[in-house]
């Protein structure tokens, strides 16, 4: 079976482009002070952070070990974000390789020794994970409707509901890039990464490949 997940490269990006204005010029043209005017009414709202200017390229290029690390320290970034927000949202349990499991899992159910193959780790492995999941309630089993002999995992109500708002907070945290870096500059990093990466979809068994 596949230890693969669908590519999120072919969501579409859904975050219109554009670049933050500069500092606007005086009446009487850039660089003049023009006449006094009087102090500016207080705003309810505080003003809205311009995008980052991308940093001057530097002439010599850096070690060739910063790249992955500058890479993972951006999935780590998200992804503690995630689970913070989570645990406010009442989800303080998971940890980052649940949601690996959550979508190895999948809409329809596995079984354990599916689930291992899946995230690259043995039957007994994905077993514990899953006792503990289901301890939490995130997880529950049951019969194969195909195959009485079987036993499958299937996502409760609370695992989907972690998925949804896994989903609606990773959408929050681009926008938060896209306001940092500005929607284009970002829409262009995703563009790059994808022409340097694997197409097709994404696999699962980063457990197993961590651990390995």
């Amino acid at each position: 079976m596949s230890t693969d997940y669908p590519r999120p490269g072919s969501l579409p990006d859904g975050v219109p482009g554009g670049r933050a204005a500069g500092p606007a010029d005086g009446p009487h043209g850039a660089g003049s002070a023009g006449p006094a005017l009087p102090p500016a009414r207080p705003s309810a709202d505080p003003p809205a952070e311009a995008p980052a200017e991308a940093p001057a390229e530097s002439p010599v290029d850096p070690p060739g070990y910063e790249l992955p690390l500058l890479l993972f320290l951006g999935f780590r970034a998200l992804v503690d974000e995630l689970h913070a927000e989570l645990a406010r949202q009442g989800h303080p349990d998971l940890r980052p390789m649940h949601g690996f499991v959550f979508q190895a899992i999948g809409g329809g159910g596995t079984t354990a020794a599916e689930l291992g193959r899946r995230l690259g780790i043995s039957k007994q492995a994905a077993g514990k994970i899953i006792d503990g999941l289901l301890e939490l309630g995130y997880v529950e089993r049951g019969a194969d409707p195909a195959d009485a002999r079987r036993k499958l995992v299937r996502l409760t109500d609370r695992g989907l509901d972690c998925l949804a708002r896994s989903a609606r907070i990773f959408d929050d945290l681009r926008a938060g890039w896209a306001a940092r870096l500005g929607p284009g500059r970002l829409r262009a990093l995703e563009n790059d990464l994808r022409q340097v990466t694997p197409s097709g979809p994404v696999r699962l068994d980063v457990p197993g490949w961590f651990g390995g």
